[in-house]
């Protein structure tokens, strides 16, 4: 099963990189691909740690850009979390892994229960958003969303409650492999390739995420 795991891993990461295609989507088909036609349970899929492997180990044969394009993906992130310092941004996905295929956003997590305040920031801004839902970090209710671009890079916002960022603080405990950080936490890292933690807490360790400041900022565009 682990080498059926691997090959479907294997295929998922090149649907993702060459195809723009989301995890559990590119997931699933890579599956159908290696398995038939029929039923695919979830224990027959590999989980995103194993994927990003793959998906970071073709970035890097085949793709001679990523390396610029990773860095132009955290010189945006950097930006909007200075901006949205307000609502409390902490940085996911790609940005944050350090693994980004051509059609991956920046993905921040906003904790705020001001929704209100935030599009009229956005508006006062001049951005051109669209929304949708997103799933919640932690299941249940989906969360609303706001998709945009800064800089030919795909943004996404994700809006959960103040309340939730320490349910998320806790779920990303030092014992288990982080899924966001905060400005702190994204300086941090470094900004080296590979770094960071993984989403669902699957993926190499990350530092503790805690709130940043300006200095952050500023030492990591530095």
């Amino acid at each position: 099963m682990d080498v059926i795991r691997s090959e479907i891993a294997a295929l998922a990461a090149q649907l993702i990189a060459d195809g723009g295609m989301d995890y559990q989507s590119a997931k699933r088909k890579a599956a159908r691909d290696v398995l038939g036609d029929g039923r695919i349970g979830a224990s027959s899929l590999p989980d995103n740690d194993l994927v990003d492997r793959f998906l970071l180990e073709h970035l890097q044969l085949f793709d001679p850009e990523h390396e610029d394009r990773l860095a132009h993906y955290r010189a945006v992130a950097l930006e909007w979390m200075a901006r949205l310092q307000a609502f409390n941004p902490y940085l996911t996905g790609a940005a944050w892994k350090g693994i980004v295929a051509r059609h991956a956003p920046v993905h921040l997590q906003l904790f705020t229960d001001e929704q209100k305040e935030l599009e009229i920031f956005l508006i006062d801004h001049r951005v051109d958003y669209e929304t949708s839902e997103h799933p919640h970090f932690a299941g249940g209710k989906d969360v609303p969303a706001f998709h945009f671009e800064s800089r030919e890079v795909p943004m996404l916002l994700t809006l959960f409650a103040y309340d939730d960022l320490r349910g998320a603080l806790r779920r990303r405990a030092p014992s288990r492999d982080l899924a966001a950080g905060g400005l702190g936490a994204f300086a941090a890292i470094g900004g080296a390739p590979g770094g960071g933690g993984v989403a669902n807490g699957n993926g190499a360790a990350a530092p503790r995420a805690d709130r940043g400041n300006r200095d952050a900022v500023a030492a990591l565009v530095r």
